[in-house]
């Protein structure tokens, strides 16, 4: 869900890098931007200084386009020096997707929390409930379209398309972990919500806190119930992890996957607060003020105010399960389960 971009937030930069370069945004780290074949068109990745080669944070979506342009910046950003590691702060295509090749070329470790490593093979494979068929018929419970339904089948696992190899192993970071990169020490902080295990780094001495997507300066990252979980409350977990954050200091430089590096954390998760709290009331009063039950697909519009293409519509329905799941879990609303188990939202009791 967008926000307007805020001007209260400092932007120390003016303007991102060209495809096929890079800029300094702090000593020993570098601002590479990678295309995306879909609205949210780019995504930021960092290459940090090791002096005899590179520690890269996020790798960019795994398709044709993308590793065209990591050949260009092998030569000129990388001037022929070698990826010594990988981080990937979590599964999400965009992120992992040319983990595993750019792993294989350089013979260097990918770095992941447990939950992302194990997420992308189930993803890739189908499994436990990470398919998309299981996707599809959780929002036919949720009052999906079935023309919505056949256009995102149609699609396939889109998934593998954006991932096409995932890392055979893997070098584990958790919570608290501190990890040695660029001449700096980052202290890693798990974030929830918007996917399962996701990885952050906080260094300290120079206050730079490479975010991921767990905290963006002008949208709120996707938060979307999914088919593995389907009773959960992502959006009650990423609200917590934003605590973390909220704790550091305001004069940190955040680096975040999508938009304008920024300071103003403080500012920032006020502000995200706020608009889902926003985004909650609205569904509260549009379920409260319904003489009948509703089902997510109907609440979609509450929340989404625009047309959405068929990508936009896969993640948007899991976000309005997301939110009406954290209205419910919290007592604010009913869930109602019909014949075939079909969900429906309606309000609480007097």
């Amino acid at each position: 869900m967008s926000t307007p971009l805020p001007t209260v937030l400092d932007y120390p930069l003016a303007a991102p890098p060209a495809p096929d370069g890079a800029l300094a945004v702090a000593p020993g780290i570098r601002w590479l931007r990678m295309p995306l074949p879909f609205a949210l068109d780019h995504i930021n990745l960092w290459l940090l200084d090791e002096g005899d080669g590179f520690t890269l944070i996020d790798t960019g979506f795994g398709d044709t386009a993308t590793r065209a342009l990591w050949q260009r910046h092998f030569d000129a950003t990388l001037s022929g020096k070698p990826i010594l590691r990988i981080v990937a702060t979590h599964c999400h295509p965009d992120h992992l997707g040319n983990a595993a090749w750019l792993a294989q070329r350089f013979g260097c470790a990918v770095t992941m929390t447990h939950g992302e490593f194990v997420s992308a093979h189930a993803i890739i494979d189908e499994r436990a409930a990470h398919g998309s068929r299981d996707t599809l018929e959780l929002f036919r419970l949720h009052g999906m379209a079935d023309e919505d339904i056949a256009a995102l089948a149609a699609l396939g696992n889109r998934y593998k398309r954006g991932v096409p190899e995932a890392p055979r192993s893997y070098d584990r970071i958790l919570d608290g972990d501190l990890v040695a990169a660029g001449g700096q020490r980052w202290r890693v902080m798990a974030g929830y919500g918007h996917s399962s295990e996701h990885a952050s780094l906080y260094a300290k001495e120079v206050a730079v806190l490479i975010s991921g997507d767990m905290l963006l300066p002008k949208i709120s990252t996707n938060v979307a119930v999914w088919p593995a979980d389907p009773e959960g409350d992502p959006l009650g977990r990423f609200l917590r992890s934003l605590a973390s954050f909220e704790a550091l200091p305001d004069t940190t430089l955040v680096l975040p996957s999508h938009g304008m590096p920024f300071r103003g954390i403080a500012t920032r998760v006020a502000q995200l607060r706020a608009h889902h709290e926003a985004r909650l009331a609205e569904l509260f009063d549009a379920v409260s003020g319904s003489t009948a039950p509703m089902s997510a697909a109907q609440l979609v519009p509450v929340l989404f105010r625009r047309d959405l293409d068929v990508h936009q519509r896969f993640f948007a329905m899991g976000e309005a399960i997301a939110h009406l799941n954290h209205l419910w879990r919290g007592g604010r609303i009913r869930r109602l389960r019909a014949a075939g188990g079909a969900c429906r939202f309606a309000a609480s009791r007097p």
